[in-house]
């Protein structure tokens, strides 16, 4: 278990708050009943805990799966449908979408071994996650692996409620490792996965997926 390297400032900026915030409490407003004092000590550290829990990165090794899509984040699957994916492929998918609460890990990984041939960045509003349209009107991150000719894989990093920042490591053009870290969401978020449609699909609404390890469906 580490700490991401993307958490090391937000850390640093909540500690000093928390802390400052605690000794103004203490010593300048005295007469506070100790009650309170160890209460609000409690949960100032409590959130200090939260946020750097947050960003966590626990060891695990890697479920390769030759034929398999893994998923690329941690959380609950919330949607499996058929629709035609608009922004690349333009054909009918399957969109699994997995939402990812701020008790999750938060780093994303690549599903596929392949080459990364489409990044694309697009600004938007901060719903909540699970919504539908979230995956539309929300800032999100999209990227497409291609592993051959025939097998490619899109998913999208989508901002949440409470999520404002999404970092993405992929490069057009660069080969990957499935299970390879490829970025992160900050706070409660969502991932959808588009496969393709003839895939055999290995999980189901309200499954808990892990990165690196559980298999969404098989090409």
């Amino acid at each position: 278990m580490k700490i991401h390297h993307e958490g090391y400032a937000t850390i640093l900026i909540v500690a000093l708050f928390t802390g400052i915030a605690l000794f103004c409490l203490f010593f300048f407003i005295p007469r506070m009943h100790w009650i309170i004092k160890v209460l609000l000590l409690i949960v100032g550290l409590g959130f200090l805990t939260f946020v750097t829990r947050f960003f966590r990165v626990p060891y695990r090794v890697i479920n390769k799966a030759e034929t398999g899509v893994l998923s690329p984040a941690d959380g609950t699957i919330v949607a499996i449908e058929e629709e035609i994916e608009k922004e690349y492929f333009k054909d009918q998918r399957i969109r699994i979408s997995i939402f990812m609460s701020p008790n999750n890990v938060h780093v994303n990984s690549y599903p596929i071994d392949g080459k990364v041939v489409y990044v694309c960045y697009h600004p938007g509003k901060y719903l909540v996650a699970k919504l539908p349209k979230a995956s539309i009107d929300n800032e999100h991150n999209t990227v497409v692996v291609r592993k051959n000719e025939h097998d490619e894989v899109l998913f999208k990093q989508i901002a949440g409620f409470i999520a404002r920042r999404i970092v993405c490591y992929a490069r057009e053009g660069t080969e990957v490792v499935q299970g390879e870290e490829m970025g992160m969401i900050k706070f409660g978020s969502r991932v959808d996965v588009f496969v393709p449609i003839d895939s055999k699909i290995s999980v189901k609404i309200g499954d808990k997926v892990t990165s690196k390890k559980t298999v969404l469906s098989i090409f």
